[in-house]
C-alpha cells in the first residue's frame, strides 16, 4: 500500500515510535528513523521487513537538529511522505515544584518539535498533493492528570496544532490527524510501574493492575501493534477525508 512512500517517525527505536515504524515498513514505506537507545538494533528490525532505513540522531529539543535531520530524510529519500511525530518525554510532580528546564524540555520535544518537523514536511507534501502527518498525541490531549502539567500541556498543544494542520490543508491531499493513546506498556510507562510498586511494596504485576484500574476501564495496556495499525488506516485512501481528528484508543479513559 505504501510502496515507494517515506515515513519518517520521531522517537522511534522504541516503544509506540518503533511499532508505528514497523506497521509502516510492512505495508511497504521506507522509514527515517530517530531517537536514542539501540538504535543498530531498532534499524535491523525495520531492514528485516525488507525496505530501506535511514537513521538521524536529531535532538527533538533542538530547531537546527530538526531541520538537519529533514534535509537528511529529503536527500536521503527524495521527500517525506509520511511525518510520524512521536517524539515525548514525561515528569511527574506538582506545577508550584516542577522544575523549570523539566517544563522547558517537555514543552520543546512534545509539542515544539513537532510543529518544527511539520512545518519543514509541508512544502513537499502540497507540491506532491499527497501527505500524512500523525501527531501521536496522548489520552493527556484530550483530559488531564494531576502532576502532570508539562505533558498534559504539551499534548493539549498537540491536538490544538493537528487541528490547525488539517484546517490549513483541507482542500489538498494533505492530511494530519493525532492519535490519543491510554496507557501503553512503553520503557516510558514501566518507568512509572516499577516506582509504583516501589512506593508501595507491590508485585510488577500488581502495580500494572493499579496503573489500570486508576484510569482505563478495559483493564488492559493498549499495544503499539494496535498504534500502529491506525497509523496505517490514516495513510490509506479509506482515511482521505479523516481531517483534524484525535483519535483516542484508550481502552475507555476518555469515555468515563
Amino acid at each position: 500500500m505504501l510502496k515507494a512512500k517515506t515515513a519518517l517517525v520521531t522517537g522511534s527505536t522504541s516503544g509506540i515510535g518503533l511499532g508505528i515504524a514497523k506497521s509502516l515498513a510492512q505495508q511497504g514505506a521506507n522509514i527515517v528513523m530517530n531517537g536514542f537507545g539501540d538504535t543498530e538494533g531498532a534499524q535491523a528490525a525495520i531492514r528485516a521487513l525488507g525496505v530501506q532505513v535511514a537513521y538521524h540522531g536529531a535532538d527533538m529539543s533542538r530547531a537546527s537538529e530538526i531541520e538537519a535531520m529533514m534535509k537528511f530524510a529529503a536527500d536521503t529519500f527524495g521527500r517525506v511522505d509520511i511525518l510520524v511525530n512521536n517524539a515525548g518525554i514525561q515528569h511527574v510532580a506538582p506545577i508550584q515544584d516542577f522544575p523549570i528546564e523539566k517544563w522547558d524540555a517537555i514543552i520543546a520535544i512534545n509539542l515544539s518539535s513537532a510543529f518544527h518537523a511539520t512545518r519543514l514536511a509541508l512544502p513537499a507534501m502540497q507540491a506532491a498533493n499527497w501527505g500524512r502527518i500523525i501527531n501521536i498525541a496522548s489520552t493527556h490531549g484530550l483530559v488531564g492528570s494531576a502532576e502532570k502539567s508539562a505533558y498534559v500541556a504539551s499534548k493539549h498543544g498537540v491536538v490544538g496544532l493537528t487541528k490547525v494542520t488539517a484546517l490549513e490543508n483541507a482542500t489538498s491531499g494533505v492530511t494530519c490527524n493525532a492519535i490519543c493513546p491510554g496507557w501503553v506498556l512503553t520503557p516510558l510507562v514501566q518507568k512509572q510501574v516499577d516506582a509504583k510498586a516501589l512506593a508501595m511494596g507491590l508485585s510488577n504485576e500488581e502495580a500494572k493492575k493499579q496503573l489500570l484500574q486508576e484510569k482505563e476501564p478495559s483493564m488492559q495496556f493498549t499495544t503499539p501493534e494496535e498504534l500502529g495499525a491506525l497509523a496505517v488506516f490514516f495513510c490509506s485512501a479509506a482515511a482521505n477525508n479523516v481531517r483534524g481528528v484525535a483519535w483516542n484508543m484508550d481502552g475507555g479513559w476518555t469515555a468515563q
